[in-house]
């Protein structure tokens, strides 16, 4: 599924100034309420991470792992993914896992999606 992407810088610090932050050791989630314009993603990944091949490995990983949680395009957030070194080194199942919990937790997806999967990696 095809998600509209955030790609200008403006767009970014707003999600960084004025969004709710969800620190792990392998990921930072930014999560943005907006008025429209539906679901937007962002994913960062810096040279601190690593060579081309790494960064690049680490959007694919936290690509695929929201491409999994089948979110609903019609919600109007901005999701700011920020990589960090250990992100390339994650399965993009454990990485879905920690997703669905911090969106949970931000009001962005409800309880009712099955918590069997975001149990068995805790």
């Amino acid at each position: 599924m095809k998600f509209k992407s955030i790609n200008k810088n403006s767009q970014f610090i707003r999600a960084y100034k004025k969004g709710q932050s969800f620190i792990y050791p392998s990921l930072v989630v930014y999560v943005m309420k907006q008025r429209y314009g539906g679901l937007r993603i962002g994913i960062t990944s810096s040279k601190k991470i690593g060579g081309a091949v790494k960064r690049n490995r680490s959007r694919r990983v936290v690509r695929e792992a929201v491409r999994s949680l089948g979110l609903d395009r019609n919600l109007n957030y901005d999701l700011i993914f920020v990589c960090r070194g250990k992100t390339a080194r994650e399965k993009p199942a454990r990485l879905a896992d920690l997703i669905r919990q911090r969106l949970t937790a931000a009001g962005v997806m409800d309880d009712t999606t099955d918590t069997d999967t975001a149990n068995q990696s805790v």
